[in-house]
């Protein structure tokens, strides 16, 4: 496991991250997300040993990083690093030789891994002739190709088409299942809740929410259903305890406590069949922006508690 605890740094007067910790655990795919500025690359580059940390630790498995172990991490920056002259089967080969691996084995591992990738039409074809989701491909496979023992890659399904995001997926939770960390940030939130089995946020340079998936969806969740009934509902909205957040005859979405709800589901099912009656999770999205949200507001500025209903 891949754990921080309590990086800062600054540069010149901006302290840009602040107390910053969380774990990256073998096995799983963690997800960093954050806005513009919020930390994310920074992090990631001392974790690489690239910057340097003012305070703080980082260990893995319980032992100090060092450079040694650095040097058995995969990082794909988000900034495209390959020689775009050069052919796509040649580089990979070259990156793997400067691992350490002979070239008979260097090309075989480098052939092997585009092929994963969906680039084995592709081996002979100069870098910068790729299309850019393929570069970024290219990009995963230099990452990958010496087969390292932790991933940090910093935007990794950025130009990729849903096709190409299952393909890389597969190729990363095959090194997952192998029991290796791997971290990605990514701005496509959609793309994070879908593939990641846990989540870290960071805003403002400061760990705002991490953990496993599900369990943040159900902390940040508030008490609300939804409910689609045969019959019409407009008698939820004098119920006690129910505030109805949205309205459409047969159909409400409504914050209670669970007792509630639950004498909710029998009162509409002594009215008329109840086609469906469930809790209601966030959505990732939903859960950044309302931690983003709580960032930036004032602290005089009471946040609203009570939503307004919808009718839709």
């Amino acid at each position: 496991m891949l754990q921080l605890d309590g990086i800062t740094r600054s540069f010149g007067d901006r302290r840009v991250l602040d107390d910053v910790g969380f774990s990256v655990e073998r096995g799983k795919l963690t997800g960093f997300v954050g806005g513009n500025g919020a930390g994310k690359t920074t992090t990631m580059r001392i974790i690489l040993g690239v910057l340097t940390r003012d305070s703080g630790t980082i260990t893995f498995d319980g032992e100090p990083l060092g450079d040694h172990q650095r040097r058995a991490f995969g990082y794909m920056p988000e900034e495209r690093g390959l020689y775009p002259k050069m052919h796509v089967l040649d580089q990979i080969t070259y990156l793997a030789r400067l691992h350490g691996f002979d070239r008979r084995a260097a090309a075989e591992r480098a052939r092997d891994l585009l092929e994963k990738l969906g680039l084995g039409e592709r081996l002979d074809s100069p870098v910068d002739d790729l299309s850019l989701g393929n570069q970024q491909r290219a990009q995963i496979a230099a990452a990958l190709v010496h087969d390292p023992e932790v991933l940090i890659l910093d935007e990794p399904f950025s130009g990729l088409d849903p096709m190409a995001v299952d393909v890389v997926l597969g190729v990363l939770q095959e090194y997952a299942s192998r029991g290796v960390p791997v971290l990605f940030s990514s701005h496509q939130l959609d793309v994070v809740e879908r593939l990641c089995d846990d989540v870290v946020v960071i805003a403002g340079g400061q760990i705002r929410a991490s953990g496993e998936k599900e369990a943040l969806r159900r902390q940040y969740s508030a008490p609300r259903y939804e409910i689609t009934s045969g019959g019409d509902m407009g008698w939820l909205r004098t119920e006690p305890g129910v505030q109805v957040v949205e309205f459409d005859g047969g159909y409400a979405l409504f914050d209670a406590d669970e007792a509630t709800a639950q004498r909710v589901l029998r009162a509409a099912l002594d009215a008329a069949p109840v086609a469906q009656f469930a809790p209601v999770r966030p959505r990732l999205a939903e859960i950044f922006r309302d931690i983003v949200t709580d960032e930036q507001r004032h602290d005089d500025e009471p946040a609203a508690t009570t939503p307004k209903e919808t009718v839709r």
